[in-house]
């Protein structure tokens, strides 16, 4: 006789009903718990897209095109580097891809997970998102007492993030954590110059310099919110988001910094609003600060005039004071200046300027005149070059984080706008100087540089200028030297778990060695900007789309009528 399985199942219930209920518990919470470490949450059901909510644009797979064949590929090692992130250290904020280790070095937030969301959706990880989006829904960006986040970090990777997500998904839970975080960063303006203290305490409301009694800021912190807090009062209709990004521009448009010939120093005095030496940067603690002058100008619309003119006075000055060639090898780069001097330190981070520059060309808005339009499309141009020759040259593919030119015996002699000068008056023969494509070098004594930092820190701002460069002409170049760049990633930086920077770049016999670090901005903007530079359909046009520092796209708007009376906005 077979036995009656429905009432041998109704007689174990009977007995176990205790233990069934507790199980069923267990696994609905471990399937959608936010609080479950990732590598052991399970996902019955898709409980995490809201309803209504929009979807990422679909994948399109390669199908033997050359260029979605490259995307994917880029795809792919987001996914892996992600999931590596996902299963070894969230909630954390960045994975160590080597040991499979986690990292608090931006207050335990889980900066990886803000900084990644955007590039997930333009990526078409739908699910991805929209499970990290769940994961951060809930954040309250808790400290202790005497702890301070890093105002300018957490801007532009935690609020630059949400805010961007929102702007591509729409999703409520996004712009009200953005909405609470913005106020939970407001104290940090409260300073006699308006310019925001180094940290602060999300809780309290506590300040504090760079160093404790110290009270200076860089050009860069100071002027590197106002996209973001901008589009949050444009969001919210708060006018004190509004209010607290324009003081530090206010202080900037004063008459007393035009004596600076369109150059802004790099320290500056939080009390008195005052630069506090006369060191001029072009890259670190400089360089998004010039970035955001053009970019504030573009997303809200072209009607401010002031942020238009100081970024064509900025890069004007720029070019005018910053850029050298090199006397060994007729390359263009950009330097700080140090006592009036040039100090031929090229950066990494110096890299984003041939895209600034670029950008500022393709905008007719601007009303560059032609000299401009074209000192800035050669400035662009060569600059981008050199960017790639410096990851050309090396056996690895891979660029150091910086490097120091040969120098010339009388500087001005290396000054561009010396050399464009004397090209000029000799009829132009030629392209102009610092500007023509450079063959590879495989002889370090002969590149007419030398590394001063050894190592390749999985940064994006060549990528960036190639993505910029690639959209604004149309020349493929750009493109293929993408490629190269994310062959020698996939080549020397690839670990188990993820990717992490490496060093010694230019070893013959031996390898790289490998760091055991991923920074989030790998997945922000490195592999975001190669993802759109092989992809054929403009995600983001530039005529619609901004990307902050971070590489957070964020939406054009225009400032409507109640906005422009209740923010004093003087608009055009």
């Amino acid at each position: 006789m077979s036995p009656n399985f429905g009432l041998v199942a109704r007689n174990i219930f009977r007995r176990f009903w205790p233990v069934c209920i507790i199980l069923t518990t267990v696994v609905l919470w471990l399937s959608s718990s936010t609080f479950t470490p990732r590598r052991y949450r399970l996902r019955f059901f898709n409980w995490n897209r809201p309803e209504g909510a929009l979807r990422p644009p679909p994948v399109h797979h390669s199908n033997g095109d050359l260029w979605a064949g490259r995307a994917n590929e880029v795809r792919k090692a987001f996914v892996h580097a992600y999931t590596g992130y996902q299963t070894y250290a969230l909630p954390h904020d960045e994975l160590k891809p080597m040991s499979a280790e986690s990292i608090d070095n931006f207050h335990g937030w889980g900066v990886t997970m803000y900084d990644s969301l955007d590039t997930m959706w333009l990526m078409g990880l739908e699910d991805m998102f929209y499970d990290t989006v769940e994961d951060v829904a809930s954040a309250t960006f808790s400290m202790k007492p005497g702890e301070y986040a890093h105002f300018f970090e957490v801007v532009i990777r935690y609020l630059g993030g949400i805010l961007s997500a929102y702007a591509l998904s729409e999703d409520p839970r996004l712009l009200k954590l953005a909405d609470d975080l913005g106020e939970k960063l407001l104290p940090a303006f409260n300073t006699s110059s308006g310019f925001p203290y180094y940290g602060v305490n999300t809780v309290t409301g506590e300040t504090q310099g760079p160093r404790k009694g110290l009270e200076l800021t860089c050009l860069a912190e100071a002027l590197s919110n106002q996209m973001e807090f901008k589009y949050l009062a444009h969001l919210t209709g708060k006018s004190h988001f509004y209010a607290a990004t324009e003081r530090p521009m206010m202080a900037i448009y004063g008459p007393e910094n035009i004596k600076y010939d369109g150059l802004l120093p790099k320290i500056w005095n939080l009390k008195t609003g005052k630069a506090n030496q006369t060191d001029f940067a072009v890259g670190g603690c400089a360089d998004s600060a010039y970035e955001y002058f053009l970019k504030q100008w573009l997303m809200t619309g072209q009607k401010e005039p002031k942020m238009r003119d100081l970024y064509i006075r900025s890069a004007n000055a720029i070019i005018e004071h910053h850029l050298y060639v090199g006397s060994h090898r007729e390359l263009l780069y950009a330097t700080d200046l140090k006592g009036g001097k040039p100090d031929n330190r090229f950066e990494h981070l110096t890299c984003f300027l041939p895209a600034l520059l670029a950008l500022g060309v393709r905008t007719p808005a601007l009303e560059l005149s032609g000299p401009e339009q074209e000192r800035h499309n050669w400035a662009a141009e060569g600059l981008a070059n050199t960017c790639w020759t410096i990851y050309d040259d090396t056996t690895s593919g891979l660029s150091p984080d910086s490097v120091i030119f040969d120098q010339w015996t009388v500087p001005e002699r290396g000054r561009w706008v010396a050399r464009l000068a004397e090209w000029e008056h000799g009829g132009r023969d030629g392209p102009p100087p610092g500007v023509r494509d450079q063959a590879r070098q495989p002889q370090q004594q002969q590149r007419g540089y030398s590394p001063i930092k050894d190592a390749y820190l999985l940064r994006p701002e060549t990528v960036e200028t190639f993505y910029i460069m690639w959209r604004t002409t149309g020349d493929i170049k750009w493109r293929e030297r993408g490629w190269a760049v994310f062959q020698s990633l996939e080549k020397y930086a690839r670990v188990r778990y993820g990717y992490t920077s490496v060093r010694y770049l230019d070893e013959e016999r031996h390898e790289p060695f490998r760091f055991d670090d991923m920074p989030s901005w790998f997945l922000a903007e490195t592999l975001k900007y190669l993802f759109l530079l092989f992809t054929d359909e403009e995600l983001l046009p530039l005529d619609k789309w901004v990307f902050n520092t971070e590489a957070h796209p964020f939406p054009v708007f225009e400032w409507n009528e109640k906005e422009i009376e209740q923010y004093k906005i003087h608009v055009e």
